[in-house]
């Protein structure tokens, strides 16, 4: 059977929204409730060193105005600590915090074993293969695929 190139739009977004949806609820048994794809697209930016909320939303490619809706959710949640710019108090400079490694880490822990789970359903090569052919397709200038998640520096 012939597929089209709706079909795999669908399938790729089908297999991104099970995921997602899939880490949702495991973080949420493991402490961390509300938690989607967005947040963790904004604390990865911001340990890369998107300082602002205006960085985030470029980063992330969203409105400021969404950017500084999850970078509210994230600092409730002690997942982000805003100070002031010591150089200039009006500007607002964000920090990952501890809690937000650890959510990191622990996102990064479900999507593991999702990938084991898919990998038991259709063999491990054929997800490696997968993969390959999406980085190869989507190249790896990407700052999701770049690996935006960095320790903190140790002071």
């Amino acid at each position: 059977m012939s597929r089209g190139g709706a079909d795999l739009a669908l399938l790729l977004l089908g297999g991104f929204r099970f995921m997602a949806d899939q880490a949702s609820l495991r973080l949420t048994a493991r402490g961390y409730a509300g938690i989607r794809p967005a947040h963790d697209f904004a604390l990865r930016a911001v340990a890369a060193g998107a300082g602002t909320v205006s960085a985030v939303g470029r980063s992330t490619s969203v409105s400021k105005q969404a950017a500084a809706k999850t970078i509210a959710f994230l600092e409730e949640g002690a997942y982000v600590l805003r100070s002031s710019d010591p150089s200039d108090r009006r500007r607002v400079c964000l920090k990952v915090t501890d809690r937000g490694y650890a959510l990191m880490r622990e996102g990064e822990a479900v999507f593991d074993e999702l990938r084991a789970e898919w990998e038991s359903l259709v063999g491990r090569g054929r997800i490696a293969d997968l993969e390959d052919a999406l980085v190869h397709v989507l190249g790896t200038d990407d700052p999701i695929l770049g690996g935006l998640a960095q320790e903190p520096p140790r002071e």
